[in-house]
Order: structure tokens, then C-alpha cells, then sequence
């Protein structure tokens, strides 16, 4: 069995797999179909709709509110949210891994950019910051995990400094020994500051102890790229974790989704239902589990550990998602989601499966305020980032 493709658009994704059949890494099949288009296509409407939900639907919300480490931005103007929008339907401000404009955002509700990394100076001279494809808050809110896929490494970003504490793997060098990755993806500090790390191309996933490259957990390897976790993974492409402590792995090649602890128990493995790209499953609520399929049209798939489907959003024609590759569940129930080739960030009722909030607008790369270029991660601001609503729900402070 091969390995598929990381997410990427498409010129970049020939790039990507020139480079790691160069370095003799696992070989890959090709992307999921569809692919980058031009500007110019008609937008897609945001629908004006209530942004709630059944509260029976809702997860819980953490008991207390930590300070943010966030300097802001004055909040200027009305914002740049697409019409229809509707403030409400988000708890806050959303972290966008803006990866073809190789930045980091802070949105607010309404639109506004209220922080960005990097500015001038936060970077020193001759180091270079590569496309974040994915960004997580740490627990305690002090560091943002910025995962550059196509850069092969993970850069630890202090969030009051603005200043890149700590990098993992070699920039630009994709590689399978000792402190090399190959398109590593979805990193993230946990309790404690061990970082967790899928490594896509090299088929194995990595926990690593802080400051140096000292393996603390490894499972799977580059020798062999399939499904029989937690010995082999087939092309991991996430490891997001549960309430319960245990983690959920996405595995491309075979659409397989699987559930472990740390030391390697696998306590169930199912395949999302239709899904041809499955990308980034995470927790619902317990015993539900949802998952982005990176394909076009793409969708938005919610499932239990059997694999029956329990919800789908998949819009066709002008309004289909184009290789969306993380949805991530709302305190208030909605769900919040990066429709990378369309250029935008939306939030998605479950109730009536409309879009009712959106940042971007739709097939339109661009840099400019309301714009975004192949947004490839979301997290939510402190207190309701996805880690740290983990870590309130675990009973840690």
C-alpha cells in the first residue's frame, strides 16, 4: 500500500513528491482529485441563519478563563467577514494557519486581524519562518505550535516574545534519520511539553520530549507505510487527542481512523464512511468523532466508532468545499472549518447545515484584509482552543 499525498495545492504537491522520492522516502500516489483554481470564481453566499444549536449537541465549555498571552491589535472598523455573517455563531477570536501567505492570524468575531506572526523583526536575520500548515495553542496558552509541512520541520512560537523558541527537523531537508521529518503535520505541545507529531511521509508518529530531540514514544516507520497500528501506520496524518486521554490517529491510505493511548493500546480502528481523504478526525462528544474529507468536492463527515455515518455536510456545485482539511467542534456546538483551495475559513451550523460565518472570500487567494491564501489550520483563542478545552475537561487547570 502507498502513501498518498499531504495536503498541499497542486503545483506544490508535484514539488513535494519529487522531493521525497529524491530523498528515497516511501512513494506516493496522487492527490485526491481536484485542485487550485483561478480567481474569479463566483463566490459562494453565506446563508443568514441562527448560529445555535441544541444544547444536547454542545461540548462543555471550560470552568475557568486564563489570562491570553495575546498582545492585541486595536479592533478597527467593521471587519472583512463575508455577507450573511454572523459574529455570534463563534466564542471568540480564530487562529487561522494562513499558509500560502506564510502568516499566522488572529480573526475576531467580526473580521478584524487582531494579531499576525510574523511581523518585522520577529524573525531573525537569515532564518526563515516556512508556510504554517497547521497552528495549536498550547495548554496553558503561552506557545502556538506551527506545523510547516512542505518546510519539514515545527517551529515553537513564544506568543508574549513573539519569538521562535524551539525548531524541530531540518528546514527545507526532508529525511527519516534521527531529527529529520518528512512533512510532519498537526503538532502540538501537550500537558507537560512533550510534542506530539504525526510524521506523514515517513509513516510514523513521534512524541518527543521538550528542547531536544530525545524520542520519548515512537510508532510506525518509514519501512513500511499500511494499516496495522501501532506497529505500522499508513501515511498519519493527525494526532488529536480525546477527553478521555486517549488519541485519535488519521491514517490517508486506506481511510482508517484509530483510537490509542500513548503506550500504544489500540482500543478500536474504523473506516469514516465515505470519505476518500479522511484528514484530521477529532471528538465530538463521546463516542462521536468527526473528520474532513481533503477531496472535491469535498465534505464534512461526523461518525462513531463502528464507522456508521451520523452526519454530513457536503454542499455541491458552486457552494462544494474544495479539499477542506480540519473541522474542528464549537463550544457552542457549531462547527468551525478551513476550506483550503476556497480560500476561507467558515462556520458551519450542524442544525441546519448552513455556513453562517466566513472569513475569505471563496476561490479568491489574496493578502489583503477579508483575504486568505489555502488556510491549511484553525484553532480557536484562548480559553476555547482546542487543547486547552481538552486539558479543562481532563480536570487540569
Amino acid at each position: 500500500m502507498t502513501a498518498a499525498l499531504p495536503r498541499s495545492g497542486a503545483a506544490i504537491a508535484a514539488a513535494a513528491l519529487a522531493t521525497g522520492l529524491a530523498a528515497g522516502l516511501a512513494a506516493c500516489a496522487s492527490p485526491a482529485p481536484g485542485g487550485r483554481h483561478g480567481p474569479g470564481k463566483e463566490r459562494t453566499p453565506v446563508a443568514q441563519t441562527s448560529p445555535t444549536v441544541p444544547l444536547a449537541a454542545r461540548t462543555p465549555a471550560p470552568p475557568h478563563r486564563p489570562t491570553s498571552a495575546f498582545r492585541l491589535l486595536p479592533a478597527r472598523g467593521r471587519g472583512h467577514l463575508a455577507p450573511g455573517s454572523d459574529p455570534r455563531a463563534l466564542p471568540g477570536s480564530v487562529l487561522i494557519a494562513d499558509e500560502g501567505n506564510n502568516r499566522l492570524l488572529l480573526v475576531d468575531r467580526r473580521g478584524r486581524i487582531r494579531w499576525r506572526f510574523p511581523r518585522r523583526g520577529d524573525i531573525p536575520h537569515r532564518h526563515v519562518f516556512g508556510s504554517p500548515d497547521d497552528a495549536f495553542i498550547s495548554p496553558d496558552g503561552r506557545f502556538i505550535v506551527a506545523t510547516q509541512e512542505l518546510y519539514d520541520t515545527v517551529s515553537v512560537i513564544n506568543v508574549a516574545t513573539r519569538h521562535i523558541t524551539r525548531r524541530y527537523g531540518h528546514p527545507g531537508v526532508p529525511g527519516s534519520a534521527p531529527g529529520f521529518f518528512s512533512h510532519p503535520d498537526d503538532a502540538m505541545l501537550l500537558r507537560g511539553g512533550d510534542l506530539l507529531v504525526a510524521d506523514i511521509m515517513n509513516c510514523r508518529i513521534f512524541l518527543l520530549s521538550p528542547g531536544r530531540w530525545h524520542v520519548v514514544r515512537h510508532f510506525g516507520g518509514a519501512s513500511s507505510c499500511a494499516h496495522d497500528p501501532p506497529a505500522r501506520f499508513g501515511s498519519p496524518n493527525g494526532v488529536f487527542p480525546l477527553n478521555d486521554g486517549h488519541f485519535l490517529v488519521t491514517e490517508i491510505n486506506g481511510d482508517w481512523v484509530d483510537e490509542m493511548s500513548l503506550r500504544g493500546h489500540v482500543y478500536w480502528s474504523a473506516h469514516p464512511p465515505g470519505v476518500a481523504y479522511p484528514s484530521d478526525t477529532n471528538e465530538v462528544s463521546r463516542g462521536r468523532y468527526i473528520v474532513a474529507d481533503y477531496s472535491y468536492p469535498g465534505q464534512i463527515v461526523i461518525f462513531n466508532r463502528a464507522g456508521h455515518m451520523l452526519w454530513r455536510f457536503r454542499p455541491t456545485g458552486a457552494r462544494a468545499l474544495n479539499h477542506p482539511s480540519l473541522a474542528l467542534p464549537l463550544p457552542n456546538g457549531n462547527i468551525l472549518a478551513n476550506d483550503d483551495y476556497n480560500d476561507r475559513v467558515i462556520v458551519i451550523n450542524p442544525r441546519t447545515k448552513r455556513i453562517v460565518w466566513q472569513y475569505g472570500h471563496a476561490g479568491v487567494p489574496g493578502r489583503a484584509a477579508g483575504y486568505l491564501d489555502n488556510p491549511d489550520g484553525v484553532d480557536m483563542a484562548p480559553p476555547d482552543a482546542l487543547l486547552m478545552r481538552h486539558a479543562a475537561a481532563a480536570g487540569h487547570p
